[in-house]
Formats: C-alpha cells, sequence, structure tokens
C-alpha cells in the first residue's frame, strides 16, 4: 500500500530552466512522473482536435452579425487564421526555448516573475479553461438534441445536463489514460476534418447546380465601425483558440525542439484553409437571414441541402465538439498541474496518480469549475468574456518574448522569429482590446476585474510567509487527504 506523509513529498518541486534552455528534472528518473508519450502526429492532432471544435459551428453566425456582410466576415476568418499563425509561431520560439508544460504561465513567469504568472494561472482557472470547455460542451448538446426538437430550441436544462454528461465522461477518461486519450484525439480529429470537407463539397454541388444567388453582393451591409470589427474578431479567434495548447504539454511531447514548431506549421495552414472552406459553404447555401436566426448553423445548412440525410450534420458537430472537449481537457489539466507544482495552488492539484501516471486533482478540479459555468448557457457572452481576457494574457506572452529577447540575449532559442511578427501581433492585439471596451464594455470590464482580484489573492495565499498555524495544519490535511484519496503522489517521488 502506498504511504504518503504530510512533511515528506507534498512540497511541489518546480522544474528549471538554465541559461541553456534545457530542463534540469533532478537526479533520479524512478519517480512518479508523466510520460512523454506525444509524437509528431499526436501534436497535429491535439493542436487541430482542439481548435476544430465548437467555434466554427458557432461564430459563423457572430462573425457574420458584427461584420455585416458575408464578404467582411470571410475576410475576418482569412485574417484570424493569419493572425493565430503569428502568434503560434511566436510561441514556437516560446515553446523551444522555455521547454516547460504550463504554455503561458511559464513563459509570462520566466520573463515577467511569479505575480503576472499568478494572475494568468488566476485567470485561466476560473475563466479561459473552464469557459471555453463549457462553450464546447454546450455546443454538443445543442446540436445532440436539436435534430429531436425540429422546430424550436431545445430546453436549457436538457442542454446543460448532456453537457455536464459528456465533460464527467470525458474528464474520467482522461484521469484513466493518456494513450487512450490520444486515439480518440486522433481517431475524432480525422473525423471532424473529413466532415468540415463534406460540407464543403456539398456546397459545391449546391452552385454547380446554379444556385449562386447567395454569394451576390457579398460585400453588402458590411460594417466598418472598429469597435463592431474587433467583436467580429473576436468571434473568429475564438474558433481558433487552442493554437497555443500543446504549448502546455511540452514535458510530454517527444523531441520537442523539432515536433513543437512540426506541428504548428502542420496544423495552423490546415485549419485555415478548413475553416474558410467551410465559411464558403454556409454562405453559399444559406441566406444572411438564415445563418443570422439559428442557433445551430451546421444544422440548418444540413436541413436545406441534404434532406432526408441532414441528421448526419449533427453527429458530424458531435464527433467535433467531442474531440475538441477531449483535447482541452488533456492539455488545460496539465496548467493547473503546473502551476500547483510550482506553489501557486494547492499541492493537491499537483500530484499524479501511482499508476495510471495522470493528474488525476487537477482534472477533477477543472471538471468541477466547467460544471459550475454551465449553468450560464450564455455562449455569445461567454465568447467575447473569454476571448477578451485571452487576448490580454497572450498579449503579455509575446511581450515577455520581445522582453527577454534583450535581458536573455543568450538564451537558446531553436527557433527564433523575425521581429517583424511578435510587434505586428501586439499591435493587432491592443487594437482589439482597446476597440471592444467601447462595443462590449460590460463583458470586458467583467474580465479584466476578475484578473485584478488576483492580486490580492496573490499576496495573501502566495506571498504570505507566516500564515496562522491552523491554516497550515488546514492545507497540509487537505493535501494529504487528497493525496491518499486519489492515490496519488507528487511529481518524482517514490512509492514507498
Amino acid at each position: 500500500m502506498t504511504k504518503v506523509s504530510a512533511a515528506e513529498g507534498l512540497t511541489p518541486k518546480a522544474m528549471e530552466v538554465g541559461e541553456s534552455g534545457e530542463s534540469v528534472e533532478g537526479e533520479s528518473s524512478e519517480g512518479v512522473r508523466l510520460k512523454k508519450e506525444l509524437s509528431l502526429l499526436n501534436g497535429v492532432a491535439i493542436i487541430v482536435g482542439v481548435i476544430v471544435g465548437s467555434g466554427i459551428f458557432v461564430s459563423p453566425r457572430l462573425a457574420l452579425k458584427f461584420a455585416g456582410s458575408k464578404g467582411m466576415a470571410l475576410i475576418v476568418w482569412v485574417l484570424s487564421g493569419f493572425l493565430s499563425m503569428i502568434g503560434a509561431l511566436c510561441y514556437a520560439e516560446l515553446g523551444t526555448m522555455i521547454p516547460k508544460s504550463g504554455g503561458d504561465y511559464a513563459y509570462i513567469s520566466e520573463a515577467f516573475g511569479d505575480l503576472p504568472a499568478f494572475l494568468y494561472l488566476w485567470g485561466a482557472l476560473f475563466i479561459l479553461v473552464p469557459t471555453g470547455n463549457a462553450i464546447t460542451a454546450l455546443t454538443f448538446a445543442q446540436n445532440i438534441l436539436q435534430p429531436l426538437t425540429p422546430h424550436c430550441e431545445p430546453p436549457k436544462d436538457a442542454v446543460s445536463l448532456i453537457a455536464a454528461i459528456v465533460t464527467c465522461f470525458l474528464t474520467a477518461l482522461n484521469c484513466y489514460n493518456v494513450k487512450w486519450v490520444t486515439r480518440v484525439q486522433d481517431s475524432f480529429t480525422a473525423a471532424k476534418i473529413l466532415a468540415l470537407l463534406v460540407t464543403f463539397f456539398a456546397s459545391l454541388w449546391y452552385l454547380f447546380s446554379g444556385h449562386t444567388k447567395n454569394l451576390e453582393n457579398i460585400m453588402e451591409g458590411t460594417i466598418t465601425d472598429p469597435g463592431q470589427i474587433a467583436i467580429a474578431f473576436y468571434t473568429g479567434l475564438f474558433s481558433y483558440s487552442g493554437w497555443n495548447y500543446l504549448n502546455f504539454v511540452t514535458e510530454e511531447l517527444k523531441d520537442p525542439y523539432k515536433n513543437l514548431p512540426r506541428a504548428i506549421c502542420i496544423s495552423m495552414p490546415v485549419v485555415t484553409l478548413v475553416y474558410a472552406l467551410t465559411n464558403v459553404a454556409y454562405f453559399a447555401v444559406l441566406e444572411k437571414n438564415e445563418i443570422m436566426a439559428s442557433e445551430a448553423v451546421a444544422v440548418t445548412f444540413s436541413v436545406k441541402i441534404l434532406g432526408v440525410f441532414s441528421w448526419i450534420m449533427p453527429l458530424f458537430v458531435a464527433l467535433c465538439t467531442f474531440g475538441s472537449l477531449n483535447g482541452a481537457i488533456y492539455t488545460s489539466s496539465r496548467l493547473f498541474f503546473v502551476g500547483a507544482r510550482n506553489g501557486h495552488l494547492p499541492v493537491a492539484i499537483s500530484l499524479i496518480d501511482v499508476k495510471r501516471l495522470t493528474p488525476v486533482p487537477s482534472l477533477i478540479f477543472m471538471c468541477l469549475v466547467t460544471l459550475l459555468l454551465l449553468m450560464l448557457n450564455d455562449v455569445e457572452a461567454l465568447m467575447v468574456y473569454v476571448t477578451a481576457v485571452e487576448a490580454i494574457f497572450i498579449f503579455c506572452s509575446v511581450s515577455g518574448l520581445l522582453w527577454m529577447r534583450y535581458t536573455r540575449p543568450k538564451l537558446m532559442r531553436p527557433i527564433r522569429v523575425n521581429l517583424i511578427l511578435p510587434i505586428t501581433f501586439l499591435i493587432v492585439c491592443t487594437f482589439l482590446v482597446v476597440c471592444s471596451c467601447f462595443t462590449c464594455p460590460k463583458e470586458v470590464g467583467i474580465g479584466v476585474a476578475f484578473i485584478a482580484l488576483g492580486v490580492p489573492i496573490f499576496y495573501v495565499f502566495v506571498m504570505w510567509k507566516d500564515k496562522p498555524s491552523w491554516m497550515l495544519k488546514f492545507c497540509d490535511n487537505f493535501n494529504l487527504t487528497c493525496s491518499k484519496m486519489f492515490l496519488s503522489l507528487p511529481e518524482n517521488s517514490k512509492e514507498l
């Protein structure tokens, strides 16, 4: 039986990165630790699988709403993909320069210190990750139930229930076995790309049959207000969100110096092309009013063009969102695992299951927060909310790249991007955040206020060293209870 002491093994051991950029993992290789099991194919599948999820089935309506015309909406989609590619290339340098799991958390910590890193972790813990997962789960449930209620919207309680069930199921799968997770991810990624290509070719058949009126005057009604355009980009960028998720699991990627940039460079053009083709398909088949009135654009598309086979599209959407949620749960749980390992979250979240070598407490905690957010069930507000906060922290990460170019020029950089790329990315991010403040001040304000709330939390729970004995005792008992409950130990610990 595994024995754990409250004094031994429950202190997080952070991995350090020296000036060479190589991780120092400690002397023992026999302890409990995450395995390097992700190949290049797995990396591509994770990026594509996480990106191609709920966004492509939710955002077309919202992008069209704020862009005003089909033509402008297409421009927004392509430019969003281009901007995401620039960001991904910057993250390729960051990921190979700082080969730690945790993504933005690790990069912000290295560049600016503990407080900004904690604020990212705080925002990710309660905004970025669970909100994105909640949107994906709600989209899965919406499209699964839509064929059962073709003439009205599915009941909100039923949607929330199905979303909660799929979230719990995928969390359990991630707790059980990493190999099963990657197999599911590979399979569903291939299925979702096939599904979107079927959508495009069906629309080609529709166009060649002489139905071209929906693509005439596609720039009519274009909105030029900067604030509206910024929100249109938010909806597009939300659909591309996930391009940095592979950076969360760098420590589990085989040969990360080669495979991380390769996976990014393969994935992003594929996703951009698929998204552009899918939007062309929607716009060719559906009129503007039909898109604006639909909560499930893919289902409306299938009813109009596939007839008796329209049930296929909700199935395709379910495949896409299921795979996306699976990949997001897998990668983002490592973020909280790393944060806890570095002392910015309770030690219990950094524990690893001694048999399955998965961060079970981190996965379960993230599942609980996601379940709470499922009760909101307002996809549009959640989308603006999460994208505004994400843009702020991605701005910080890319700023860190420029800052470390100046302060740590000798740090090993297997990939070194041209300075024009991060500067361009920062300018666009600034434009989007500032302009969105005028259009959606409530959502952006709530996000910024919540980030600011993390400052006193940091000083009380992280920086305050002379905590009362009762608080220390409570924390030790909580960590020990979680260790026994989940049969888990900190990284590099040995079974006794």
